[in-house]
């Protein structure tokens, strides 16, 4: 009893030591900034309030414009985002410590979407593998690169959900669903800042956007956002409220209306919300220009809608510099007041304390880390497992897949040998050049002992009018001279030469991202010739699919022996895909985002509500809730994907059927793997609320474990299901669990079968 009363005392002692370090580093912090705000005039008060960018490029011998360097020097600029490179940071941060009157240091931020220079897979894709650990991994590794060239502010992670396959910018969050996006969240920003924002290899997050843009009405980009408070905090901001509680350093407002106001001037979301229920205390910035955008949403002029902004907590105004050029005026109007302004320079000041600007404002810009830090073959590793990692079979018949090391293998198709779209849509700071191609990638690793034929077959699109639309940063579709019924039949020759044909097909990389919507999410009308004649020459068929968002491929599915959705994968993309075809990797990918069978399904997603009158089966019937011309199913659900082996889920069992609210429920299941190959297998845990005050989803994901089973083995897996894991958000917006009867899921998507009932006292 003693030593575990001295344990308990010495943990008391760590917590209260910790607990009075952070008061002691946050009074140090208010004292450093209340000191250095009462030397600032109001003019350079608002000044921290404004970002800015070079925008078309640094010209040569200075590192920004004339005008950009004079508004520096002047105490007009808080962070700048569009320079990177040690020499370049530095010159900039030095106008900005040496020239101007307080010597106030500038953020430096950027787009590190999906990786800085080694490129990763579409966030999208790499929330395909539900590898949270992996997912980590790569913003640790992006946050050292970045760092590495100057840029410390990173404007990620994306964390919207969406559930509407035709807006482009599905491509940069983590698909349809709240719990395992707001896992993602988290490790995001764990990834990014570390818990420790000091360290010059750690760099502060900003979660975007906020809030609602994944649910743009038509699933047009920018576009209104219409939906019930329930379905907000059930639904959609779950993932933002994580990276919150995970400490993210920064908040994006979005470019939507919210309620009928757009975000960057909703106090409801960025003050009621944000701050004062979920206790947020970093920074609001607003997404490119979407403050000046509030006078096309019809809020007043630039004046009108920077002070609205303001007041309703935006912080920081990116790039329009209303803030800057209307603020003092509204002062002198009393349409803002001077606490307003303070207290958002307050919380730009306490950012840059809290990265250690103060302490050492070149803390980021070391010449000798570009050449060790970036591309190397570690972080390139990373990038080839994560590829691979994200990758989703589809299909598989008579085990195409994987192909043999030897024989001939015909590689055809518009993105089998397409450097300039392997990255994927928002990799501004990756550079294509460095990009494995899927050809090389055969190459690689296949070797001399596969006689690789390659010929395009078809042009990504047949039309210039869309392909100016997409090669708006660079050719990405890239129309051939060659006529397209002469590259048809150069891929029909080449196929019949082949024991196997390997047809690499999908989107350019800018046909999804921002201002990237489709209406049409098939594959264009030229690719599908070519797998039709691919198809007839009677060899297996491996079709497989790169995408930055959910496609229609039922036509695809019917053409295929094997599909393989690869999404864009990059900087590593040939190698990994090559890994995967050829066996050396056997593919885990599960689906984040439900596929569609056409786009009239369109939102579609797992977890549905039931209407009153809800179809029973496919069968169609009369007067229930159906299609009729197609079956309400999708084409694959989500958490859906095959392995190169096969697992079989059996003996479901709850450590109690009754537990108590603040108690836990244990959940196993027994999961074999019975195939031929070894594998790893996302085991995937749902839940159904069966009886409650208003209506619940048809199923809920309440976790998910990916485990590795050597052929024939079995693995006990075992969850934890807390009580609180069951609470819903209700129509007054209180958080709680209703006891009841609740019915347990285990499988390997979410259409999984086994099951088990328990109730909830």
């Amino acid at each position: 009893m003693k030593l575990r009363k001295l344990l308990f005392l010495s943990l008391l002692g760590i917590l209260f030591s910790c607990t009075t370090s952070q008061n002691n580093t946050d009074s140090e912090m208010n004292v450093f900034v209340d000191k250095l705000m009462s030397q600032m005039t109001l003019q350079e008060k608002i000044g921290q309030l404004n970002l800015i960018t070079p925008g078309g490029g640094i010209p040569t011998g200075s590192v920004v414009s004339t005008d950009v360097e004079s508004k520096i020097k002047s105490g007009q600029v808080g962070g700048i985002f569009g320079v990177y490179g040690p020499e370049k940071t530095r010159q900039a941060q030095k106008l900005a410590v040496d020239e101007s009157r307080l010597g106030i240091p500038m953020l430096f931020g950027s787009d590190v979407i999906h990786g800085y220079k080694t490129t990763f897979p579409l966030p999208i894709g790499l929330s395909c593998s539900w590898d949270m650990e992996l997912i980590e991994k790569t913003a640790q590794v992006a946050a050292t690169e970045a760092t590495a060239d100057g840029i410390f502010w990173n404007f990620s992670p994306m964390v919207d959900i969406s559930r509407d396959a035709r807006w482009g910018r599905i491509s940069e969050g983590a698909g349809e669903d709240p719990y395992l996006g707001s896992h993602i969240a988290k490790a995001m920003v764990k990834g990014y800042q570390q818990d420790d924002l000091s360290r010059p290899n750690t760099m502060m997050a900003t979660v975007k956007h906020f809030a609602l843009y994944g649910a743009s009405e038509a699933g047009r980009d920018y576009n209104s956002v219409d939906m019930s408070r329930l379905r907000m905090f059930n639904d959609y901001f779950p993932p933002y409220k994580a990276a919150v509680d995970a400490g993210v350093g920064s908040v994006m407002s979005s470019f939507n209306d919210v309620e009928g106001v757009p975000a960057s001037a909703n106090q409801w979301l960025l003050t009621d919300v944000l701050r004062e229920r979920w206790g947020f205390d970093g920074f609001v910035v607003s997404d490119y220009t979407s403050v000046n955008e509030m006078i096309a949403h019809g809020l007043g002029d630039l004046q009108a809608v920077s002070a609205l902004a303001l007041k309703a907590g935006l912080d920081m105004d990116m790039v329009g510099e209303g803030f800057l050029t209307t603020l003092e005026k509204s002062l002198e109007e009393g349409k803002v007041s001077e606490h307003d302004i303070n207290k958002a320079c307050r919380r730009i000041l306490e950012a840059k304390y809290k990265l250690g600007l103060f302490d050492d404002p070149y803390r980021y810009f070391d010449d000798a880390r570009p050449g060790k830090d970036i591309l190397n073959a570690g972080h390139r590793k990373v990038a080839r497992e994560a590829a691979a990692r994200s990758m989703v079979l589809l299909k598989n018949d008579r085990q195409v897949l994987p192909l043999k090391k030897s024989g001939t293998v015909a590689l055809v198709g518009p993105l089998a040998d397409s450097r300039n779209n392997m990255l994927g849509t928002w990799a501004p700071t990756g550079d294509p050049k460095y990009a494995v191609t899927v050809l090389e990638g055969f190459k690689n690793t296949a070797g001399n002992t596969v006689n690789i034929l390659y010929t395009k077959g078809a042009n990504i699109s047949d039309d210039p009018e869309f392909a100016e639309k997409i090669n708006v940063f660079g050719p990405k579709i890239e129309i051939d001279e060659r006529s397209p019924e002469t590259m048809l039949h150069e891929a029909i020759l080449l196929a019949k030469k082949a024991d196997v044909v390997v047809a690499v097909v999908g989107e350019a990389s800018e046909m999804t991202g921002e201002s990237s919507s489709r209406s049409d999410i098939s594959l264009p009308e030229n690719q599908k010739k070519l797998l039709r004649v691919l198809a007839k020459t009677g060899n297996p068929l491996v079709i497989v699919n790169m995408s930055g968002r959910p496609m229609t491929l039922g036509e695809e599915n019917e053409l295929a022996d094997a599909l393989l959705q690869v999404w864009h994968a990059g900087v590593e993309t040939g190698n990994a895909l090559a890994d995967v075809i050829f066996g050396d990797y056997n593919p885990s990918g599960k689906l984040t985002a439900t596929f569609p069978r056409n786009v009239g399904q369109i939102p579609i997603y797992y977890a549905i509500r039931n209407t009153g009158r809800p179809q029973e089966g496919e069968q169609f019937t009369k007067f229930k809730s159906n299609y009729l011309d197609v079956p309400n199913s999708p084409l694959f659900p989500f958490g859906y994907g095959l392995s190169y082996t096969s697992f079989e889920y059996k003996n479901l069992q709850l450590d109690k059927p009754v537990f108590s609210t603040g108690e836990s429920l244990l959940v196993s299941v027994e999961v074999t793997n019975t195939g031929s190959f070894d594998g790893e297998e996302v085991v995937q845990l749902y839940v159904r609320d069966e009886v409650a005050s208003i209506t619940r989803p048809l199923r809920e994901l309440k976790g998910f474990k990916k485990v590795f089973l050597k052929k024939r083995e079995t693995q006990k897996v075992t969850f934890t299901l807390h009580s609180e894991e069951l609470a819903f958000y209700h129509p007054n917006l209180d958080f709680y669990a209703e006891p009841g009867e609740f019915t347990v899921f285990a499988g390997g998507d979410s259409n999984a079968a086994l099951s088990a009932k328990f109730t909830l006292k």
